[in-house]
């Protein structure tokens, strides 16, 4: 094998993979490991990356490669010092701030609201270690390869209060005194951070040439992993709850609905998820039985029995109704019927998901690529198809590691 190489490397919430692909995006190598006893922990995600890297170079030429990015979980933060080490955190993406004096400081300045968010853990480490840098995830693995820990990308610091059309840190960030201590440079992902000449580039001979790029969160890294990439492209994930991103001209903005826009490829990705999904489905059978149950069924004709499965009351997206009852009645006798009617359900909410963010200015949904477990099942795709009149294309990955390496090739090209 010659040629030139990228490294993508996606952190996520229980493991590590990296995926090197080359220039004409075909994977020339993989390797992935689980986080160990603690996965909350820096050493453990540099650990994991050192031995999946250790894995890849007996794979590929490592110094062949001229381009990494990295995609981290969307939230998780640390307090680092200038030269990188971890002085507090992380906090991780779904940890609330529970700290009572931190609490009030955060209501005394209006804030209270930011107690679950990346802005409230930002505001944390920051009263714990004033001095530090805060940091996302991504940013902290990114500067592994670059040496630099001051950057992040636009992705990744939205949660945290960066504004990607203006270029600045929200009026929350400075009035919590945040602006001075997060990263300062903040770039579109697929843009360069500059030479890899950190401490992993330098381990495992990466290329003299190669330069370390902006990367992205996991979820918009799995967006571009499956192949979208045009205005109107649409990504469906039926995992334990449905979730849709929809890549737009205009910026979409629905914080009531829980929607907000990521800046990738030069357009905006729109994104938005509903509280039903697979959670509802696993509460009424096992993947054994939904396999069997949908087997010989024909998504024509439809049962009519206009359900909207939810595990428990609310929904946000695409109706913002907190108190809207799950509707699963009448139940046929027939478990197969049964099934049929809650994923016919899922398909009317899926239709009426991208149909909301067209109102909201999103073009009509052209294409969609499906992942998730879901995407597997025949039955749903039939009955998805029929309600959302539009191609749906199998994903060309679904892994967000390839998403990464896509964004590495991408700036450098």
């Amino acid at each position: 094998m010659s040629g030139r190489l990228h490294l993508g490397v996606d952190i996520g919430t229980s493991g590590v993979r990296a995926i090197v692909i080359d220039d004409a995006r075909d994977v020339q190598g993989e390797a992935a490991m689980r986080f160990g006893a603690d996965p909350k922990s820096p050493s453990t995600w540099l650990s994991a990356l050192t031995d999946v890297l250790l894995t890849l170079s007996a794979e590929v030429d490592l110094s062949q490669t001229v381009s990494v990015a990295v995609d981290g979980t969307s939230g998780t933060m640390l307090a680092v010092g200038a030269d990188g080490a971890p002085v507090a955190g992380p906090l991780m993406y779904d940890e609330a701030i529970g700290d009572a004096e931190t609490l009030a400081a955060l209501e005394a300045r209006q804030c209270g609201h930011l107690a679950g968010m990346a802005t409230g853990r930002a505001f944390h480490l920051a009263r714990r270690a004033p001095h530090a840098l805060i940091v996302h995830q991504a940013d902290w693995l990114s500067g592994q390869f670059s040496g630099q820990f001051g950057i992040s990308d636009d992705n990744n610091a939205l949660k945290t209060g960066f504004d990607p059309q203006s270029r600045r840190w929200s009026g929350e960030v400075e009035a919590l005194g945040l602006s001075a201590m997060l990263p300062q440079t903040v770039l579109e992902p697929g843009t360069p951070i500059g030479p890899a000449i950190g401490p992993l580039s330098k381990t495992f001979g990466l290329s003299a040439d190669a330069t370390v790029i902006a990367g992205t969160t996991d979820g918009c890294a799995a967006f571009l992993a499956s192949g979208a990439g045009r205005e109107g492209d649409g990504v469906t994930s039926l995992g334990s709850t449905l979730t849709l991103k929809l890549l737009s001209a205009r910026r979409i903005e629905d914080r009531a609905s829980g929607i907000y826009s990521h800046r990738l490829l030069g357009l905006w990705l729109a994104g938005g998820a509903s509280n039903s999904g697979g959670r509802v489905l696993a509460q009424h059978f096992s993947t054994d039985e939904m396999e069997a149950l949908s087997q010989g069924q024909s998504a024509a004709p439809p049962t009519d029995l206009d359900y909207y499965p939810l595990v428990a009351p609310g929904e946000r997206f695409p109706v913002n109704d907190p108190q809207l009852q799950p509707r699963l009645e009448p139940r046929p006798d027939d478990d197969a019927l049964f099934l049929k009617a809650m994923l016919e359900g899922l398909a009317q909410i899926e239709a009426s998901g991208y149909r909301r963010l067209a109102e909201l200015g999103a073009p009509p949904v052209s294409r969609i690529f499906t992942v998730g477990g879901g995407a597997a099942n025949p039955l749903w795709t039939d009955i998805r198809a029929m309600a959302l009149g539009v191609d749906l294309e199998q994903p060309i990955s679904a892994e967000a590691a390839f998403g990464a390496a896509l964004l590495a090739r991408m700036g450098v090209s």
